[in-house]
């Protein structure tokens, strides 16, 4: 192997490798990124053998080969290389590293002893805006909670359908959905698209997404899934990210979020926020908060025997009945950090039921939370 590449495109590479490696144990080979020298690209490839990520960046190859090395040493060494250029070479599973200023050396292992990393077939597919999907999954990935018991509620459901994508996650407590309509939106397949995927994937997914202002392709299997960018420069892959999928049925989500509510309070989000966060210094040990309505105001109120009491009284627009009931503080406040319009939209459905946070205008966010019993 021999090659030279700028330092900010193999930085990047190793960014997207390092994350998928760890301290290992039983196999210490997946703290390793395997290194490829390819006709005009190197290619950097980490697995922790759930998920797994290949990434192709061009550089001038003078010859091919392939090692793995370990990705926390090779990472910090060329992190701290100011130099713009990078010529790397390997001589008995030894990788060679050298500037105009800077030359080291890092001990590496045979590439045979890496894992494969699964191949897919590339017929069918689904393609959407790369930035529409990483913040249609921001608004859910953190909602997720991991469960022993039931572990597809602990991961993000995807479900593609022929005109939107629907994304949801949940913890028992509460549930997330979001929508995402985009324009760019292309579907192959014949049938709706469904499948789990862990929340620590979801956020690889989204931190591969991160700096793409272009389309993801999304290929399908029966249990494993693949997300691929493509580079600017020329019709190529840049990032395949492959990981299984969660198994299991995820509940039947819709079923939990109310058609029609008794009590609809419309507030500016801004203004609501900072009362809640108000009355959250004073919510106590379980967090709780006391949401009261009248004919026109909301009363918001929290107590705490050691240190004290809290209540404000907002002006709202409200329909429907009066209605007195407590959440969780931190559960509202998250559901409303989500909103992107001005104004929030509260529906209750009396004491007792759960509550349900929507954006004023358009219907791609809902957020349904359950009340604090007593």
């Amino acid at each position: 192997m021999k090659l030279t590449i700028l330092t900010q495109e193999l930085r990047k590479g190793l960014n997207f490798g390092e994350r998928l490696t760890g301290r290992n144990l039983t196999l210490p080979i997946l703290n390793n990124v395997l290194i490829e020298a390819l006709p005009n690209f190197l290619k950097i490839s980490a697995t922790d053998l759930e998920t797994g990520i290949e990434w192709w960046g061009l550089c001038k190859t003078e010859e091919e080969g392939r090692i793995t090395i370990p990705a926390k040493i090779l990472s910090q060494v060329v992190n701290n290389i100011s130099d713009e250029k990078i010529e790397i070479e390997d001589k008995n599973d030894t990788l060679f590293i050298k500037t105009k200023t800077f030359k080291t050396q890092i001990k590496g292992f045979t590439a045979d002893d890496f894992p494969i990393i699964p191949q897919f077939s590339k017929e069918n597919f689904i393609e959407i805006s790369a930035q529409e999907l990483r913040d249609g999954l921001s608004d859910v990935v953190d909602i997720a909670s991991l469960s022993q018991i039931r572990p597809e509620i602990g991961g993000i459901y995807f479900v593609f359908e022929k005109d939107q994508v629907n994304l949801v996650a949940t913890d028992s407590f509460r549930l997330v959905e979001r929508t995402v309509k985009s324009s760019n939106y292309k579907n192959s397949f014949n049938e709706d698209i469904k499948f789990i995927l862990s929340q620590k994937t979801t956020k690889e997914v989204i931190n591969a997404l991160e700096e793409n202002v272009g389309l993801v392709k999304i290929y399908y299997s029966e249990s494993q899934i693949l997300f691929e960018t493509s580079l600017n420069e020329v019709d190529h892959p840049e990032i395949d990210l492959i990981s299984r999928q969660i198994e299991g049925n995820y509940p039947a989500y819709q079923e939990i979020i109310p058609k029609e509510y008794k009590t609809r309070i419309i507030v500016d989000k801004d203004i609501l926020t900072k009362q809640i966060k108000l009355a959250g210094l004073f919510a106590g040990k379980i967090n709780e908060m006391k949401i009261k309505t009248d004919d026109k105001n909301l009363e918001i109120s929290s107590q705490d025997l050691e240190l004290g009491e809290n209540s404000s009284t907002l002006e709202v627009r409200i329909e429907g009945e009066n209605v007195e009931i407590s959440f969780n503080y931190k559960y509202i406040l998250d559901g409303i950090a989500r909103v992107k319009t001005k104004n929030a939209i509260l529906e209750l459905q009396g004491a007792s039921g759960a509550g349900v946070i929507k954006a004023e205008e358009g219907g791609d966010y809902t957020y349904v939370v359950m009340p604090i019993k007593r």
